[in-house]
């Protein structure tokens, strides 16, 4: 059994291996001490605690202070969060994101039959503060997506938002940049680091555990600092490129399965438009992969990627993507919210293991 402990330093949750007495932090590389959980007395039952939620049982002690308010029960073996921020009011503001979350919600309970009590929805359209999409809530949703998961669970991790990049200082990125989430109140929180999200998302998953995440953001195709990338052309044909830190950090499961879709490289911006649906603003990515599920083209993951790159290059090229707001947060600073020309966007496929993409089933 691992235990979740505090970075002492910057607080992120780290698995404590039975028996260590300390462990160093992925993130920040601080050395945090631990002592034996034995020796201390069992703790009070917190006031207010949730209760009657199988699914969801956070520590006297959870990774990020507090406990939330009521979450789904998660009962079945399929639990989903979904993230949507408009960051309305603001210069950043995106109007497709909260769509997206909504159409994400659809999809898992009438296609792939998730619960809808077994669905966390963070947006700002919610009315119980422990689910608008600040930062803390959106760390405390991702740990309580994978707490206690068991062999056969099927968990989704969707977010459509802006996304960002910033300098690596550890050595763990080949690229030399760390990819960001930006929560709500990131411009006074703070940003959610992709070393974060694969400590929080990726590491715990246990054998028989699969998590899909789909990112709709701007510099995401390796947010969730998975090892293994899928780098196809414009044919079809791929190539896994290896994304292991060149420092020798672990950025692997404990034994479960991780494939993520994101809306684009690293290095490139995503769309916030209305050019695809005709109707209404959508994440072009989001979209496109609905749209791919809908219409029957994601019998295989390589299947869905492809489907999703020929629609968003079949509009890009029509020029329809061009006005469509950006989900980047330097290019929102930069540009005001708007690029001209065909925006070009290619989704991407991450894994902790390479396979064959166009003979593995997609199923979430």
């Amino acid at each position: 059994m691992l235990m979740l402990v505090n970075c002492s330093n910057c607080r992120t949750p780290l698995q404590l291996p039975p028996g260590a007495r300390s462990i160093k932090c992925a993130v920040c590389q601080a050395v945090t001490h631990v002592a034996d959980p034995r020796s201390a007395p069992p703790p009070p039952a917190a006031a207010g605690a949730v209760g009657h939620l199988p699914s969801y049982r956070p520590p006297a002690s959870s990774p990020y202070g507090q406990p939330p308010g009521p979450l789904p029960s998660g009962h079945g073996r399929k639990k989903a969060v979904i993230c949507g921020i408009s960051y309305k009011y603001s210069r950043n503001e995106l109007k497709g994101c909260i769509n997206d979350a909504k159409c994400m919600r659809h999809l898992l309970i009438n296609k792939f039959q998730f619960p809808s009590d077994s669905i966390l929805m963070l947006t700002e359209e919610e009315t119980d503060p422990y689910r608008i999409p600040t930062k803390h809530n959106i760390r405390m949703a991702m740990y309580w997506l994978v707490s206690g998961c068991q062999p056969g669970d099927s968990l989704v991790f969707h977010y459509s938002g802006h996304g960002s990049r910033q300098r690596n200082y550890n050595g763990d990125e080949v690229d030399g940049y760390d990819e960001t989430l930006c929560p709500l109140d990131f411009t006074t929180q703070g940003m959610i680091v992709d070393d974060e999200i694969n400590v929080a998302l990726v590491r715990p998953l246990t054998p028989g555990v699969k998590l899909h995440a789909i990112i709709d953001a701007c510099h995401s195709g390796t947010v969730l600092d998975l090892p293994f990338l899928c780098r196809m052309n414009s044919s079809g044909h791929y190539v896994w490129e290896d994304h292991r830190p060149p420092s020798g950090t672990w950025k692997g499961t404990n034994g479960g399965e991780v494939v993520s879709f994101s809306g684009c490289d690293d290095d490139q911006t995503s769309a916030d438009t209305s050019a695809l649906s005709k109707i209404t603003s959508t994440g072009a990515m989001t979209y496109c992969f609905i749209q791919a599920i809908e219409r029957g083209q994601a019998s295989t993951y390589g299947s869905i990627l492809n489907s999703m790159r020929a629609a968003i290059r079949a509009t890009g090229n029509d020029n329809g993507l061009g006005g469509g707001v950006v989900t980047s947060l330097l290019t929102m600073l930069i540009t005001g919210g708007s690029l001209g020309g065909g925006l070009r966007q290619e989704p991407q496929l991450t894994a902790n293991q390479p396979f064959d993409v166009y003979m593995k089933p997609f199923s979430l």
